[in-house]
């Protein structure tokens, strides 16, 4: 397949609702992250515990899931939940397959995000991440997001530099806001 072929691939980005979604979360967050950077199943096992709050516990008007698929397979994935206080949301679990990658569906997944927290009122957007993941990092930089922390530190069976970044949301412009009449 050449590149110009899979960017004629069928992209849709759905909420993760379907039977399977939550499992090939875990699944495919663990495999890759194995695969690329020799990450141990402690990071599958967060994966999981993210997941499963989120399956047992969340609150469909604050916070989703979305599974991005390419030509009718699963090729991504993000969750958005709740944060540390209640205007604040947190982008969760970002990822996109690798032969997927190069098809724009980690920004499309992202502003999935932004578009909900937007409608769901929260003011902020946040996410911690690694250095290591330059692509996603690309992605939330690209949507407006700011790096606002570093810590090293080990996990996963490396030592990693967590990141913290952020995103202030505005309401949206006058030109852009309905009518009230």
């Amino acid at each position: 397949m050449t590149p110009e072929d899979r960017h004629d691939s069928r992209i849709a980005v759905r909420p993760a609702r379907s039977p399977g979604d939550l499992g090939w979360t875990v699944m495919a967050h663990g495999e890759v992250y194995a695969a690329e950077f020799g990450w141990n199943t402690d990071f599958e096992a967060l994966v999981a515990r993210i997941v499963a709050d989120y399956a047992t516990g969340h609150d469909p008007s604050r916070e989703a899931a979305w599974i991005a698929e390419a030509d009718g397979r699963r090729a991504g994935c993000v969750y958005l939940v709740a944060g540390p206080d209640a205007g604040t949301a947190q982008l969760r679990i970002l990822l996109v397959t690798p032969d997927a990658r190069g098809l724009g569906i980690g920004a499309r997944l992202v502003e999935e995000c932004l578009a909900f927290a937007r409608a769901a009122g929260y003011r902020r957007v946040v996410l911690w991440t690694n250095d290591v993941l330059v692509s996603a990092r690309r992605i939330y930089r690209a949507a407006g997001f700011a790096l606002v922390g570093e810590e090293p530190h080990h996990s996963f069976g490396h030592d990693l530099v967590g990141q913290t970044w952020s995103l202030d949301l505005q309401p949206p412009s006058a030109e852009t806001r309905p009518d009230p009449h």
